[in-house]
């Protein structure tokens, strides 16, 4: 049964591949053979005199009022700190980003000790507690061994009693 539903799952995968293929090349390849296939449609069209519009052309982004005095050069002249960071060399450029990187480096490196010797510390608690713990067990089970053994010590004792009450004409309850 799982063989059969494996080989459905396939073949709908397949399927569901080739129809998405269709449907996204299909448009671009009708429009691609329709217009090189001659038809009586397309030479009743081509007969047809081109449109001429009476557009205006586009208008120019110079051309708009406000727009027309910006330019790449004028960008940041009047900003003194951007213009000293244009003018630094590709080299101090490059220095002050490994110095960025240094800094951020020893930052993580900083947090991650941090971090490092607080769960120490926590693991540390963690094992005392537990040695508390094993302890304390031990010295419960210890007395539980005890209390068992003077248990069966004194039921041997009741035991031995009761017998000689027996023999000298106790009835018991």
């Amino acid at each position: 049964m799982s063989r059969r539903s494996g080989t459905w799952v396939r073949c709908s995968l397949v399927t569901f591949a080739i129809v998405s293929a269709l449907c996204v090349c299909g448009p671009a390849l009708y429009w691609r053979f329709s217009k090189s296939v001659p038809s009586s449609d397309s030479a009743s069209s081509s007969s047809c005199a081109p449109c001429h519009c009476n557009c205006p052309e586009p208008v120019s982004l110079l051309q708009v009022p406000g727009l027309a005095n910006l330019s790449v050069t004028d960008c940041g002249s009047n900003d003194p700190e951007l213009k000293s960071e244009m003018e630094k060399q590709f080299v101090d450029l490059l220095t002050e980003e490994l110095k960025l990187h240094e800094m951020v480096a020893d930052e993580r490196a900083r947090h991650m000790n941090t971090t490092f010797i607080e769960a120490k510390r926590a693991a540390s608690q963690y094992q005392n507690e537990a040695e508390k713990c094993n302890a304390a067990t031990d010295i419960c089970e210890g007395a539980r061994e005890r209390a068992e053994a003077l248990l069966i010590k004194e039921r041997k004792i009741t035991s031995l009693w009761e017998k000689r009450a027996r023999n000298m004409g106790w009835a018991g309850e």
